[in-house]
């Protein structure tokens, strides 16, 4: 056990040592990580809804973040240039984002041309029905996502570092929550970059 905590450290720390340097990205994910844990608590009450929340609020704020925000230069606080950092990438790197979000709007439009999705399922008779089928597509392309990946690194590297970031996405909300809670408020002094006086010093 004692191996596993160790790797989802890693793995948390090197997340945010290479990949939050903005305050925007930061404050983002704040917001994100908020709406997540309501979606959490809200996947007990109603799946279909607790996937809107988590596509069209969390994970939308989230990756603007990333796509947007976050520097593409060279990295001075770790030594790194932004390919470097994207070969290295544990989790979903850009390309594999590009990939998943693709994934994410092309469900509606599938949804919209096939109701019934090939015969799999009842098709919707309403625009409620159609929205709570979107929503449960969503919440499977989540699972489906997360389980590919965890399945993919413990085969490319190991089952210890699989199951570590299968362990860190599901509980980053809370994670990030210690982490940015601050980082609107270095925003609003005008503070852009964060200068990760933390990390050099490490």
């Amino acid at each position: 056990m004692n191996a596993f905590f160790q790797e989802l450290a890693r793995q948390r720390w090197d997340d945010h040592r290479y990949y939050h340097h903005c305050r925007i990205n930061q404050s983002l994910h704040l917001i994100s990580a908020l709406n997540f844990i309501v979606a959490y608590a809200l996947l007990f009450i109603d799946p279909a809804w607790s996937a809107w929340l988590a596509w069209g609020v969390s994970m939308t704020t989230r990756q603007a973040g990333h796509f947007f925000f976050e520097p593409k230069g060279y990295d001075d606080v770790n030594q790194a240039t932004h390919e470097h950092k994207e070969a290295i990438k544990v989790g979903y790197n850009l390309q594999r984002k590009v990939v998943l979000m693709a994934i994410w709007a092309a469900a509606p439009l599938l949804l919209w041309w096939q109701p019934s999705l090939f015969g799999l399922i009842e098709p919707a008779q309403n625009l409620e029905g159609f929205l709570r089928d979107v929503g449960l597509a969503w919440l499977a392309i989540g699972v489906a996502g997360l389980v590919f990946r965890v399945l993919q690194l413990v085969v490319q590297q190991s089952v210890l570092t699989g199951l570590a970031w299968g362990t860190k996405i599901i509980t980053d909300p809370f994670h990030d929550v210690m982490l940015y809670w601050r980082a609107p408020l270095h925003l609003l002094r005008g503070e852009r970059i964060d200068p990760m006086h933390h990390v050099q010093s490490h």
